[in-house]
């Protein structure tokens, strides 16, 4: 009977215990996860459930190891909003599976992806016809996001009141994040730094003014600040 009890007062353990670390990591550990998130949760798993049931390891010694890995995984959290090669490191980058309409065999085989499983994706994203495709990109959660070709995208007002050249169009690229260029995407895509300090110079801007920067799929380059000049941000309680 005390046996059945200790396991009752352990398991409500470290079911709180759970829920609290998953306070403190935030609501991203709620989203689909990547890889960083991934491993974090099935540490955290293995932990709790031995905490539950396991009475051969010292209940101290589960709680150091949850609390080590609770930090480990709420410090790597915060770097990656600093650094972005640790981000990099930590979470992998999206990769390109169909672009300009056409698949990219070699990509969809680095990431161990069948002809089946990217069809399987697309019917998840209401697509069954390979036809309408424009760009498909492999998130690092293991989702797809899709871009579909101009003339079978749902239309806007702004399309009603010109004529969408699909040539024209492309994916979009990402110039500055955390406030750096990414000197690889600017050389790719043929921008020249002088081309972009040119820009910021324009709207008297530096580089170290600039939280992201992206050269949208019409052409146009978007700015977002690290001052927004929001005085009151809406957050909901």
């Amino acid at each position: 009977m005390l046996d059945h009890f200790l396991i009752l007062i352990r398991s409500i353990s470290a079911f709180l215990l759970l829920l609290i670390i998953a306070r403190i990591l935030g609501k991203q550990t709620l989203s689909n996860m990547n890889f960083h998130e991934f491993v974090t949760a099935v540490i955290m798993g293995a932990i709790a459930a031995n905490l539950a049931f396991n009475e051969k390891i010292k209940v101290m010694h589960l709680i150091i190891s949850l609390i080590v890995f609770t930090g480990t995984s709420y410090l790597l959290s915060k770097l990656n909003l600093k650094s972005r090669k640790i981000r990099l490191m930590a979470e992998g980058s999206p990769t390109v599976l169909i672009e300009g309409g056409r698949i990219l065999e070699n990509n969809l085989a680095k990431n161990k992806l069948t002809l089946d499983s990217l069809n399987q994706m697309l019917r998840q994203k209401d697509i069954f016809n390979m036809e309408e495709v424009e760009y498909v990109v492999l998130e690092v959660n293991g989702q797809v996001s899709v871009m579909k070709k101009a003339n079978y995208r749902t239309a806007t007002v702004q399309d009603v009141n010109r004529k969408v050249e699909q040539n024209l169009e492309q994916m979009p690229v990402e110039l500055i994040m955390d406030g750096q260029m990414l000197h690889k995407n600017l050389k790719l895509n043929g921008i020249s730094d002088e081309e972009l300090f040119n820009k910021l110079e324009s709207l008297q801007k530096n580089v170290s003014d600039v939280f992201y920067a992206v050269k949208g799929s019409d052409g146009r380059i978007y700015f977002d600040y690290y001052e927004d000049q929001i005085k009151h941000p809406i957050d909901v309680e």
